[in-house]
């Protein structure tokens, strides 16, 4: 559920026509505080793809950015890689708004980034790793060309629909726990572990908690703005606390946890306001390149082919998660669980991922952050202009984005898992063909860390168990396809290993 402030319709204008605003009971500023919101629970991607892509060197000793990999050429490289990852995730989001006129926002994909940092990239240079992102953005867009894509969403049935929504919001509630250090992986001992050592210590952890209340008590007393009031208010506290007491990052430069108490991601303090970005990494690119770094041989090229289907499929199934749960928490899906111009969302969304590597910045995709906006009452694309609008501004701004810790933000992903609970009662739980699924897709997707996995063992129990029950007539000719495809992608290492 959503904030249910009344809509002021802005008239008949052609910006209300195009967007839907006044259809879908929304109004300006309420669009304008949504995409804001969504920005910032975003925003740490400008800080955290760099991290991820912009200190792995590839094959031959190289950053992202051409330079050696020696410590003195990774803070330029960082800086780089933020110029760029804000860039592309803003035309994006931009034309997420004005084409899927849907409150999405894109950006580097966490994960994928993961992906081709530490597998893809060691086997080749920056620039071919990139070759093979724009290959894979292809091969996706092609998919919604041809309507294979729109017609895999359409095909899933209700129950799964309804367990990747409330399996999302459990993922984006996990993440903003790991982000806001709640949640952490202890040396030793169990998997995660509550704080340090099972205790909240630190401010860092009291910003997330009194960002937390503001949002639940204002959302609970109906204030307009609520999300948006908590993520600006525990930054303005944040902001206070480190100019007092200096606490300063977590981990170094390295990522090696150095001081517990200290701010995750973004340390809140205001010094160069702007910036001019360096852009060198657009087009750095070699769509070639990669299919031969490593030899000819049919081995080879089956592994360069099993990357890009990694990379395609998480792509492809993270979106369709992120649609359905970002329009289940706004209403916005109609009585089959679809979108309006599902196709332009999905075409858009392929378009990043070839953006992305034209950028040197990873695939972009839809970004579940998203609902956090829907949650404060985006319900349009204007929405995601705005999301947008600020992302281009932060590509000047970066150090005023930085501003912002995830402590100040996560409260906000958190506080929308919550609310995309609610969709659990969509799912039959007495028919075991329904509820398992759902059920498998909705625990692996926190647990495994992958909206994609939990996902796919969702379609594969849905399958079997349909067929089991001889009910095989009634689920959907893709289904069986897809199921399939799933297969393959999880026993992909098995067949590496068989080939290799």
């Amino acid at each position: 559920m959503a904030l249910d402030t009344p809509a002021r319709p802005v008239g008949g204008s052609a910006v209300d026509r195009w967007f839907h605003i006044s259809e879908r009971g929304s109004n300006v500023s309420r669009e304008v505080r949504g995409g804001l919101v969504t920005f910032f629970t975003m925003a740490y991607i400008i800080a955290l793809n760099p991290l991820i892509i912009g200190t792995v060197p590839d094959k031959t000793g190289h950053l992202i950015s051409g330079l050696p990999a020696t410590p003195e050429n990774v803070g330029p490289t960082i800086a780089m890689v933020a110029a760029a990852t804000a860039l592309i995730a803003g035309i994006m989001t931009i034309l997420m708004g004005v084409l899927g006129r849907f409150p999405l926002g894109l950006a580097a994909g966490l994960g994928l980034n993961a992906l081709l940092a530490y597998v893809i990239a060691p086997m080749m240079t920056w620039p071919q790793a990139m070759g093979l992102v724009v290959w894979e953005g292809v091969l996706i867009t092609i998919l919604v060309l041809t309507g294979f894509r729109t017609a895999v969403f359409r095909a899933v049935p209700r129950s799964l629909r309804a367990g990747i929504a409330v399996g999302i919001g459990l993922f984006i509630a996990f993440v903003g726990l790991l982000d806001a250090g709640i949640v952490r992986k202890p040396a030793a001992g169990p998997p995660v572990e509550f704080g340090i050592s099972g205790s909240l210590l630190g401010w860092p952890m009291a910003i997330f908690v009194i960002g937390l209340a503001i949002a639940a008590i204002l959302y609970a007393r109906r204030v307009p703005g609520a999300l948006l009031i908590a993520i600006g208010g525990a930054t303005l506290l944040a902001i206070i606390v480190e100019a007092v007491l200096k606490l300063g990052a977590m981990t170094d430069a390295t990522g090696e946890v150095v001081n517990p108490t200290g701010w995750k991601l973004n340390v809140p303090e205001i010094d160069n306001i702007i910036a001019l970005p360096d852009l060198s990494l657009l087009g750095r690119v070699d769509p070639i390149g990669g299919f031969t770094a490593n030899g000819v041989g049919f081995g080879a090229i089956l592994m360069i082919v099993l990357l890009i289907f990694s990379l395609l499929l998480a792509d492809f199934f993270d979106t369709m998660g992120t649609v359905v749960a970002v329009g289940a928490e706004g209403k916005l899906l109609d009585d089959n669980g679809n979108p309006q111009h599902l196709t332009p969302i999905l075409l858009v969304d392929s378009a990043a991922a070839i953006a992305g590597g034209l950028g040197s910045t990873s695939s972009n995709t839809s970004f579940v952050e998203s609902a956090a906006g829907v949650g404060e009452g985006a319900r349009t694309g204007l929405a995601s202009v705005v999301t947008g609008a600020a992302f281009l501004a932060a590509v000047f701004l970066a150090p005023l984005v930085n501003v912002v810790p995830s402590e100040a933000a996560t409260p906000v992903l958190v506080f929308v898992g919550f609310l995309m609970m609610s969709q659990v009662t969509a799912v039959d739980w007495d028919e075991i063909e329904d509820g398992l699924p759902a059920f498998l897709t909705i625990a692996l997707m926190p647990f495994a860390f992958s909206i994609t996995v939990g996902i796919g063992a969702g379609f594969i129990t849905y399958v079997v168990l349909k067929v089991a029950r001889g009910k095989a007539t009634k689920v959907h000719p893709l289904m069986y396809v897809v199921a399939a495809l799933f297969v393959i992608y999880f026993v992909q290492g098995l067949i590496g290993q068989l080939v290799g």
